[in-house]
């Protein structure tokens, strides 16, 4: 048996060292053409410039007036004025629309929500209103986006992978209706060993087991033998933007970088939290992972589940049941409110992230917590942080102090002086890597979701989370927060100033290029 397993790891490794080298080899195939063309242009060199440099300045005018952020399309200008002829065919192939032709369409607004929903969060919105006052914008604004507010859900915060992955897997044990899971990272391990085990099983029993995963999350963790033995046993596994099939224009540039588990629709899990061993600290990476995530039990689990029936249908799923057959059965009392949401790039640029996130820092009056593992803001997103830092509220940003990705890191760094210099207080935190993705608001309001606070999150990516308003969590979350402040290491303008020579010539490079990290 031992040495069945080690030849399919090889197996595995293999096939992933194939599906890398393919997706290289495609690439550099396209990359070898556009440069063949431009060289064979220099025959007609006259008459080429002209055309080329008329059609790069039309090209420009309209990449200005498209919707989006102004550091994506300055990227797309210097290759524009550098090599135009190269510029014009990469935008063609890469750039703009052409690049969502093939993304997944309608994903906000199916199914449709029957009118005694809707009755029910018009209800809770105007009880929020009189409760919570500042709080009511957010709140309509993301209705009007069609995500409904919901009373009767308990909100647990849970304050480790560990903690929430163990509480999803025992929680399917006991699954009899349905076990819906849509993740970034499958990684197999002793984790996924045992939870595969449970949806075999569940799946033998006759209940719905259905599976989606990012292709590229997964591209060396996560095996086609495995999906086989899932789809043996009546499992459905979904794969979002398989690498291999939209190498020719880099759809895979876009990702499903949510993290949902739904079960029998009373429960659902959300946050940073993938499934793979690193995030329950059976296996060390980048010292300790400290993560974070949510569990919604009652009417708001809705919220979460309806997300991922849209976009498995849209990946191609069939629901086998009736929409109540998916919705919450057992009643639950509780504080508060609630209001999950997604976001993703066919909505460019009507994603509701980053309007949530300057929402909740303009709202601050107190003070403002932020956790995040790679902060990479643009100019609006920076101001409103330093506004809030110069306007007396205590604004706390938390990091990792061991970082995956040192170029990302380098990024974050360089807004430091900035961010100090306006107020606001920047920790590291010391004993590892800082996944959870949480902002907390004056002790009222909350986030916890799969964003980053970073450009691929906000416009590339496909993402989830829940806005929290009034519930007693949101204590949770901020014990939680002062636990990672006690362990981490507050950045001082002097410290920020003395990083290396080496790093100061590389940061206003890597800014530049910093939408694509």
């Amino acid at each position: 048996m031992k040495g069945f397993q080690i030849q399919q790891k090889g197996e595995r490794r293999i096939s992933a060292a194939l599906r890398i080298m393919l997706v290289v080899v495609l690439l550099a195939v396209q990359i070898g053409f556009v440069v063949a063309i431009s060289y064979f242009m220099q025959e007609y060199l006259a008459l080429a410039y002209g055309v080329v440099q008329v059609g790069a300045l039309f090209l420009a005018v309209h990449i200005y007036n498209e919707p989006g952020e102004l550091s994506y399309k300055l990227i797309w200008f210097i290759l524009l004025l550098l090599a135009p002829p190269v510029g014009m065919i990469l935008w063609f192939l890469w750039g703009g629309a052409a690049q969502k032709r093939h993304l997944p369409r309608n994903t906000k607004r199916f199914p449709d929500e029957p009118e005694s929903v809707r009755m029910r969060s018009e209800i809770a919105v105007d009880k929020l209103t009189r409760q919570l006052p500042d709080w009511s914008r957010t709140a309509n604004y993301l209705c009007r986006r069609d995500f409904q507010l919901y009373q009767n859900t308990s909100v647990t915060y849970l304050p480790e992978g560990a903690i929430l992955l163990r509480n999803l897997i025992d929680r399917a044990a006991k699954a009899e209706r349905f076990i819906f899971l849509e993740y970034f990272i499958l990684a197999e391990g002793k984790l996924w060993d045992e939870l595969e085990k449970i949806l075999c099983a569940k799946a033998r029993e006759g209940v719905e087991v259905k599976i989606i995963f990012d292709d590229f999350g997964n591209i060396k963790r996560f095996s086609g033998e495995t999906i086989d033995r899932l789809r043996e046993v009546g499992v459905e596994v979904f794969i979002f933007n398989p690498v291999h099939e939209y190498v020719n224009r880099l759809h895979f540039n876009y990702r499903d970088h949510r993290k949902i588990a739904c079960i029998d629709g009373d429960v659902a899990y959300t946050g940073g939290v993938n499934i793979a061993d690193e995030y329950a600290n059976i296996i060390e990476r980048f010292g300790y992972w400290k993560d974070s995530g949510v569990c919604l039990e009652g009417e708001g689990a809705w919220g979460l589940t309806a997300s991922f029936i849209r976009m498995c249908v849209n990946l191609g799923g069939v629901m086998h049941n009736e929409h109540d057959y998916y919705r919450p059965h057992t009643p639950v009392k509780s504080e508060g409110f609630c209001q999950p949401f997604t976001d993703g790039p066919q909505n460019n640029p009507d994603n509701p992230a980053e309007d949530v996130f300057l929402q909740m820092i303009s709202g601050a009056r107190r003070f403002l917590y932020i956790t995040t593992p790679y902060f990479i803001p643009d100019e609006s997103l920076m101001r409103a942080l330093c506004i809030a830092g110069d306007g007396g509220v205590d604004v706390r940003l938390m990091l990792p102090g061991k970082p995956d990705h040192w170029y990302a890191d380098c990024v974050a760094e360089s807004y430091f002086g900035e961010l100090i210099k306006h107020g606001v207080k920047v920790y590291r935190y010391t004993p590892g890597f800082l996944h959870g993705k949480s902002i907390m608001v004056d002790r009222v309001a909350a986030f916890v979701g799969s964003v980053n606070m970073d450009y691929r999150s906000f416009e590339l990516d496909y993402e989830c989370g829940v806005m929290v308003y009034g519930a007693p969590m949101i204590e949770s979350l901020l014990e939680d927060m002062d636990m990672i402040v006690d362990h981490s290491r507050l950045v001082t303008k002097e410290e920020w100033a003395k990083r290396s020579v080496l790093r100061r010539v590389f940061e206003p490079l890597l800014r530049l290029f910093a939408i694509w990290m």
